[in-house]
């Protein structure tokens, strides 16, 4: 969360401007009556939500939903990992841009340290949940690192993903010239170790997958910047105050909250989403490089990756 945005004298949202987890719960059920059989919590860092695991054994109840995951950045997660997964969450996408100190807090804002997200990841191992491991790679700050971060965690038998620095929100000041392009990044590891693609998991899934060609390990990368897929994503996303967003780079939400508190009908709640996502012309990635128009998305901070 930047600290230029969320500093001292921030006013932060009032609690009774949050969803509670039954009005969170209404609208997941909703989404799954039209098809989702995924479900991520991310944030800001949802680890803080004290509510959380309640939550996530509730999400779990919901018979359609195939896979509960988690996106954070570890540092909470030697209290909570094995609570978690006795409620039900499947997997954690933990956050780590370097292993390097001085790069980390560069790339964090300078917040956290390298030890504690290794920690994070030690205790969601120790307690059997599934994990992957994301780098967002930046120009000038931390592309040294790929290779270190490719020989420990292969090491450690953990799937690694690169992410292309992004233009999400407006407080990063993203500049083109500080992404490190896919095809680079592939580069830099075959310097060192050889692989080869491999097919999609499922339709619409955002990182292109690779394998070790010596050992059965994969690593992936999202290249939304060089390589758009605007027209295969299929993610909606829901910040904590209740807006839908239909896009990661979205200028505003649908108002789910005014609507979910006015005590619709289960047919009328599911309708309305269905209605949403059915109207949605977003295509910001593929419109990127062909407008010079400045325009105001909303913060990673709010709605998470």
């Amino acid at each position: 969360m930047p600290k230029e945005i969320f500093g001292p004298d921030y006013s932060f949202l009032e609690k009774a401007e949050v969803l509670t987890n039954t009005e969170i719960l209404a609208i997941a059920r909703a989404f799954a009556k039209l098809g989702i059989e995924k479900i991520r919590l991310t944030g800001g860092e949802p680890l803080l939500r004290k509510d959380l695991v309640p939550l996530v054994k509730e999400l779990n109840g919901i018979d359609s939903i195939k896979d509960l995951s988690l996106t954070t950045n570890a540092s909470l997660l030697p209290r909570y990992a094995q609570s978690l997964k006795e409620a039900g969450l499947s997997r954690v996408n933990i956050s780590l841009d370097s292993l390097d100190e001085e790069s980390f807090k560069q790339m964090s804002g300078g917040r956290g340290s390298v030890q504690a997200v290794l920690d994070g990841i030690d205790a969601a191992v120790n307690a059997g949940l599934d994990l992957k491991v994301n780098m967002v790679v930046k120009k000038g700050a931390n592309e040294s690192e790929i290779l270190p971060m490719v020989r420990y965690f292969r090491k450690c038998g953990i799937t690694l993903r690169f992410i292309e620095y992004m233009d999400v929100g407006n407080s990063n000041q993203w500049k083109l010239d500080e992404v490190v392009p896919a095809k680079e990044i592939l580069n830099t590891i075959n310097s060192e170790f050889k692989f080869g693609p491999i097919d999609p998991n499922y339709r619409g899934e955002v990182a292109n997958r690779y394998q070790f060609n010596d050992i059965p390990l994969e690593f992936g990368i999202i290249n939304s910047i060089t390589k758009p897929f605007c027209s295969n994503c299929n993610r909606a996303r829901l910040s904590a105050d209740g807006k839908l967003y239909t896009c990661l780079f979205a200028t505003k939400g649908h108002d789910l909250k005014s609507l979910i508190r006015s005590n619709p009908s289960e047919e009328s709640l599911t309708q309305t989403l269905s209605d949403i996502w059915s109207r949605r012309t977003d295509r910001y990635s593929e419109e990127r490089m062909h407008s010079n128009k400045n325009r105001e998305k909303i913060e990673m901070s709010y709605i998470g990756g």
